[in-house]
């Protein structure tokens, strides 16, 4: 099985390894594997989860909302459970980028007349 240290998975998934810490520490991935010296090995699954955070991350879902989709994985909840999270969520970011639009739209139209 090929590991990675925490520099290489840092380098490889695009996070700081504090936020790998961090995911760790709030549950969101792991339990990592420690090397008999103690340090962390991460496997291509750890690196796959760390990915899938990472996007839900960047899409705007927050720690909580994080923590229960992991335990819907983790617990194989049925699919139905999983879709029902994720399409609340894209119902959410929907919103979020319509708000944003009228934001946006406001902004252009300050520019506009400031200008």
């Amino acid at each position: 099985m090929t590991t990675h240290t925490p520099a290489t998975a840092a380098d490889r998934t695009g996070v700081s390894i504090d936020t790998l810490r961090y995911y760790e520490r709030e549950g969101l991935i792991g339990p990592i594997r420690r090397t008999a010296g103690g340090r962390r090995e991460y496997t291509e699954d750890d690196l796959f989860w760390i990915g899938l955070v990472t996007c839900f991350r960047e899409a705007g879902l927050g720690i909580a909302d994080l923590r229960g989709f992991v335990a819907i994985l983790r617990a194989e909840h049925p699919p139905q459970d999983r879709v029902a999270f994720l399409r609340e969520r894209r119902t959410a970011l929907e919103e979020r980028v319509t708000a944003l639009g009228k934001a946006i739209g406001i902004l252009d139209e300050k520019i506009a007349y400031y200008s």
